[in-house]
């Protein structure tokens, strides 16, 4: 990497950390240093009683108030007070690495965003660049992302059983590598932007971690190598074909970069491998999205689990990313209307988001790929790494089990709730809908009528299925046979949706 970009000296990375721990820069030590009301409020952007409560902080904690002005808040700071916070790294060697800048006189200021973060297992400090809201005109095209919406949903969905061998394709400041660290014995981590590796590196240091960083772009850095996970936020933005911003703009047309990627992981898979993405689609009008993602697995031979949680129309999908380039009115009006008029002559109703799991079976399973598309949209209903792991495994259990096994077999309920729908009426309220739900399940609804729902009601895990089913036939007086024959699928469907499980 060169050495114009950013921390290329590891003695300075190694002396920051010294100097961030010191002072109490985590996650929990910014979150009691500001209050719980002003820390929830800086979550969402508001910033101004951070810097109350920083201006107020105790004299043993003005350490830590300084890092939090100069890295959350933007604040410019005194020279005495920015040589306190990094008496270890010194503030002309950061000033020479890129992470301070002098301003007016005697002032310092931060050029980069350096943010505590933390997961489940422990806590991590992040390296970006400043976001146009903490810096004046539009940002660099070499510009970085730190922490955001898109980087924290792709990594609690990310499946985190322990694997020799990942990959981070489009790894941007790193945040997806830092997590795979916690159940990864080897990460490499690609990107076209060599600022971007830059600050991956030095996240990576930070962490006492070790990466290995390869430019190039999509799997050109690894070819010919497989892994056992696959993760990737990429430049998904569709658009015209253009590269604007490089953390965005992939500089090829639509929603090619994705099809792309999908239509590679299958050459970079071990057996039994799992590749996670993000993705953006393109939803033409009078069609059918799903039948669009379904043409980018078609031929991989992947199983896969595709879930649309957004559906954008195109001023609300064009105003999103223009939002945060921090560029003029004049600019982001012209933008925003060759980029509409785009879409307008592409026949594009709306731009989907979701996430794509797929996994290459091990060696032995036979039949077609197991593909399920869906849209689900729902608050709470978020894929986590935990739910696609047991839906990969439930779709595993459905193809492998026949209807002999199920019918012999003693399912269990999952804790689920039953919501019934009724209108009122000439004799009272009259149900006109009824459904079984897992809370948290992604999907996972399931619409019953009278008798399924006795039937989730009798599976405790002590009678086969096929005793249940003779008893609801004889109760209700119909042919046993033809109650199983109906009431299968409906068992499988709550067996996919985590709802019925078989009992061990």
């Amino acid at each position: 990497m060169s050495a114009a970009q950013p921390l290329a000296d590891d003695a300075v990375i190694d002396a920051l950390g010294v100097d961030l721990r010191s002072a109490g820069y985590s996650a929990d030590g910014v979150a009691d240093l500001l209050g719980e009301e002003a820390n929830e409020a800086l979550g969402r952007g508001i910033w101004w009683p951070a810097l109350h409560a920083t201006r107020r902080a105790q004299e043993d904690s003005s350490r830590l108030a300084t890092v939090i002005r100069l890295f959350l808040l933007g604040a410019d700071e005194t020279e005495a007070a920015v040589a306190q916070a990094f008496p270890t790294a010194g503030i002309d060697a950061l000033i020479a690495n890129g992470v301070l800048a002098r301003f007016g006189a005697e002032m310092i200021r931060a050029t980069l965003d350096i943010r505590p973060h933390a997961d489940d297992v422990r806590e991590y400090l992040v390296v970006s660049d400043q976001d146009a809201v903490m810096r004046s005109g539009p940002v660099d095209r070499a510009h970085v992302l730190g922490i955001g919406g898109a980087s924290v949903s792709l990594a609690r969905a990310v499946i985190r059983t322990p694997v020799r061998r990942a990959l981070d394709i489009g790894t941007g400041c790193g945040i997806q590598a830092l997590h795979l660290g916690t159940h990864c014995d080897e990460i490499v981590a690609t990107d076209t932007n060599e600022r971007a590796l830059a600050l991956a590196g030095a996240t990576a240091r930070l962490n006492g971690m070790r990466w290995e960083l390869r430019s190039g772009s999509l799997f050109e850095p690894v070819a010919g190598e497989r892994f056992d996970l696959i993760v990737s936020n990429p430049p998904f933005v569709v658009g015209a074909g253009g590269q604007d911003y490089v953390y965005r703009d992939s500089g090829m047309i639509g929603d090619a970069l994705c099809a792309d990627l999908i239509r590679q992981i299958p050459d970079h898979l071990n057996p039994g491998g799992t590749a996670q993405i993000l993705a953006n689609w393109i939803v033409p009008k009078d069609a059918d999205w799903r039948d669009r993602v379904r043409g980018w697995l078609a031929g991989t031979g992947l199983d896969a689990w595709v879930v649309q949680r957004e559906l954008a129309d195109p001023v609300s999908y064009i105003s999103l990313w223009l939002s945060d380039a921090g560029e003029s009115a004049n600019t982001v009006a012209e933008r925003g209307a060759a980029w509409l008029d785009w879409f307008d002559d592409s026949g594009i109703a709306g731009i989907g988001m979701g996430l794509i799991t797929m996994r290459r079976r091990e060696g032995g399973e036979a039949g077609e790929p197991d593909l399920v598309v869906e849209e689900i949209t729902g608050a709470g209903e978020e894929v986590t790494g935990t739910e696609a792991q047991a839906f990969l495994a439930r779709r595993h259990y459905l193809r492998t089990t026949s209807d002999e096994h199920l019918l012999g077999a003693r399912l269990s309920t999952a804790p689920i709730f039953l919501e019934e729908q009724s209108l009122p009426g000439e004799d009272g309220w009259q149900q006109i809908s009824a459904a079984a739900r897992r809370p948290g399940g992604p999907g996972a609804v399931l619409g019953v009528d009278e008798v399924s729902r006795a039937l989730l009601a009798g599976c405790r895990g002590q009678v086969p299925l096929g005793a249940l089913i003779d008893l609801l036939a004889g109760f209700h007086g119909v042919d046993e046979g033809a109650l199983a024959e109906a009431a299968l699928p409906v068992v499988r469907e709550a067996i996919g949706r985590g709802i019925l499980y078989e009992a061990t």
